[in-house]
C-alpha cells in the first residue's frame, strides 16, 4: 500500500522497546495491524498524533499481514470525547476489534465509524447513536436484523403488539403471559427499522436486544469497555449498562 490514506486507530500497545504495534480501520473499511517503528524514541509530534478518535493521513509499506507505518500526516481534528461519550468511543473501537477480520473490507463502515465518533462528540442523543451504529455494523458484517417482520409468517410487525426476538431469525409474537422483560414492543422494533427516536422504554427494550444479539456473535465473551462503563455509570437505559 503506496501513498497517504485515510485511518483511524482503533487500538496501540508497545511493540519492542521503541515501537507500537497499531490495529487499524483504513477507508476501505478494513482493519489491520501495523507497526511504528521508533515511534516512542524522539518522533514526537508524530507519536502525539497516533492517538484513537483522530482521523490520519498513513503510509503504509510491506506486503505482509502485519505492515509498517511510514509517512504520517493529522487528516483532520480529532474527535473530542470525553466522560460517557470516551466510555461509548472504546466501546465502539472494542466492538470492531472484536467483529471485524482482519483485511477483510467492509464498503460504509468507515463512514458509519465517522458518524458515531461526530455524534458521541456531539454529546446529543448517544444512546440511539450506538443502537443505529450497532445495527449497521451487524449489516455491514452480514448480520442484519430482521425488525419490521414476523419471522415465520413475514407479517407486519404490529406497533401495538409484543415479541420475542429469534436471533439469526427475527421476531415472533410474545404469548400474553411472557414475562415484559423478555419481550420488547413492535413500536420498538418498528423505530429501530427506519431509524426513528425511541422513548424511554424503547430505549431500555433496544439496548437489551442489541446486548443479546451482539453477545451471540462475541460468543459469550464479555468486552471489558461495557464491564468499565458499567462501573461508572449506572442510570436506566443509559448507554453500554
Amino acid at each position: 500500500m503506496h501513498g497517504l490514506q485515510a485511518h483511524f486507530v482503533l487500538h496501540a500497545r508497545p511493540y519492542s522497546n521503541s515501537s507500537l504495534l497499531l490495529e487499524l480501520l483504513s477507508f476501505e473499511g478494513a482493519r489491520y495491524p501495523a507497526i511504528a517503528k521508533g515511534i516512542k524514541s524522539g518522533r514526537g509530534a508524530s507519536a502525539a498524533l497516533l492517538q484513537p478518535f483522530r482521523p490520519l493521513l498513513l503510509e503504509l509499506r510491506g506486503r505482509g499481514e502485519v505492515r509498517t507505518l511510514g509517512k504520517l500526516e493529522a487528516g483532520g481534528s480529532a474527535y473530542l470525547l470525553s466522560g460517557d461519550a470516551l466510555f461509548c468511543g472504546l466501546y465502539v473501537n472494542e466492538l470492531l476489534m472484536r467483529l471485524l477480520g482482519r483485511n477483510d473490507p467492509h464498503e460504509g463502515l468507515f463512514a458509519l465509524y465517522c458518524e458515531i465518533l461526530a455524534q458521541l462528540a456531539n454529546g446529543r442523543g448517544i444512546p440511539l447513536g450506538l443502537r443505529r451504529f450497532e445495527l449497521g455494523l451487524l449489516r455491514l458484517l452480514g448480520y442484519g436484523l430482521l425488525l419490521d417482520r414476523e419471522a415465520a409468517s413475514g407479517a407486519p410487525v404490529r406497533p401495538d403488539r409484543r415479541y420475542r426476538y429469534r436471533i439469526e431469525a427475527g421476531p415472533e409474537p410474545a404469548a400474553a403471559t411472557a414475562p415484559e422483560a423478555e419481550t420488547l414492543a413492535g413500536a420498538t422494533l418498528l423505530a429501530l427499522a427506519r431509524g426513528e427516536p425511541l422513548d424511554p422504554q424503547g430505549l431500555v427494550e433496544a439496548r437489551r436486544l442489541m446486548r443479546r444479539v451482539l453477545d451471540h456473535y462475541l460468543d459469550g465473551h464479555p468486552l471489558r469497555s461495557r464491564e468499565l462503563f458499567r462501573h461508572r455509570f449506572r442510570r436506566p437505559g443509559h448507554g453500554l449498562k
